[in-house]
């Protein structure tokens, strides 16, 4: 499975933004898709993912009422809206996958840079 993202940048805290990825190759497998984040100096997180057949979502507790987290099976892509961004959303964000089976995320795209500024 390949994962691209796009959509990050920079805004200020109170803005949005939308991210997106496609899926390609293998998408047959898939179970989940998601995204994860990585800060300076911090560990990588998961933030959201959404099951690609029943829809069922996560979201860590830092973003929930903030980010929503939809796909388009057809368009194989997948989409996270962040709202009301704080200074510490900034991170690297990683589109992910899992297939059936699969506890963790085992495909990662190449990271898009979300920086939020005061």
């Amino acid at each position: 499975v390949q994962l691209v993202e796009s959509g990050g940048g920079s805004v200020q805290a109170g803005d949005s933004l939308r991210l997106s990825c496609a899926a390609s190759g293998d998408t047959g497998s898939l179970y989940a898709l998601g995204w994860s984040r990585q800060a300076p100096g911090k560990e990588r997180e998961n933030v959201a993912e959404v099951t690609w057949g029943g829809g069922t979502t996560y979201f860590v507790d830092s973003v929930k009422g903030r980010f929503t987290i939809s796909r388009d099976n057809g368009k194989k892509t997948v989409y996270l809206q962040m709202n009301s961004l704080k200074v510490e959303d900034t991170a690297v964000y990683y589109c992910a996958s899992r297939g059936y089976g699969d506890g963790t995320f085992v495909y990662w795209g190449q990271g898009t840079q979300v920086t939020v500024s005061s």
